[in-house]
């Protein structure tokens, strides 16, 4: 099984404006009771999208976005990692934030959810220019370290370990242990302790 590798990933992007967004908002707790992630998406922001005349997520404007702009301290609160399985399974391939809480940010590279940092006032130009024309197709470089909309581009930032990760296709380690197991079949039967006696 080869990871896929995240060097660009180019779309029209939707924001969810505000700081501070947790994950119980993000997928309130009511849908913690799946037994699978597979059908999460239908919760993604549930009581926001349920409260609002019409959600950003909503608005057909965005629709198939790929891309989700937000504010600081994305994904704070619990470590519920449906948190970002809820967003992938939306559609969602990238979140851009000012800052991720650790553990959601954690959880979301171990998935191959993509959370890159941008200046906040950058975060707000990317936003006015989608906002402008919703076709707009943005671009994040994981590669040059660069989002590219329209004739614009601005610095984006990763922890290194993690742009390492999705640029080179490591970012699930079960993934990395499964591809490896023939080779560590090979190592254990090489041990003497690991053989079986006849």
């Amino acid at each position: 099984m080869s990871l896929e590798k995240f060097t660009t990933i180019t779309s029209r992007c939707v924001t969810v404006p505000g700081n501070d967004i947790d994950t119980d908002r993000i997928i309130p707790a009511r849908y913690l009771k799946c037994v699978t992630f597979e059908a999460l998406g239908e919760g993604l922001f549930a009581d926001d999208r349920k409260a609002a005349s019409l959600h950003p997520l909503d608005d057909p404007r965005y629709a198939g976005a790929k891309i989700l702009l937000t504010g600081a301290n994305f994904g704070c609160g619990s470590s519920r990692e449906h948190a970002p399985q809820a967003i992938k399974k939306f559609g969602f391939r990238a979140v851009v934030a000012e800052n991720f809480a650790e553990i959601f940010f954690g959880n979301a590279t171990n998935i191959g959810l993509v959370c890159a940092n941008a200046a906040r006032d950058d975060i707000r130009q990317i936003s006015a220019a989608v906002t402008a024309d919703p076709t707009l197709a943005v671009t994040l470089d994981l590669a040059a370290r660069q989002i590219r909309f329209g004739a614009e581009t601005v610095p984006l930032t990763l922890r290194e370990s993690a742009r390492d990760a999705l640029v080179h296709g490591r970012w699930d380690p079960i993934g990395e242990l499964l591809e490896g197991a023939a080779a560590v079949a090979a190592k254990a039967a090489s041990l003497p302790y690991t053989r079986a006696k006849a």
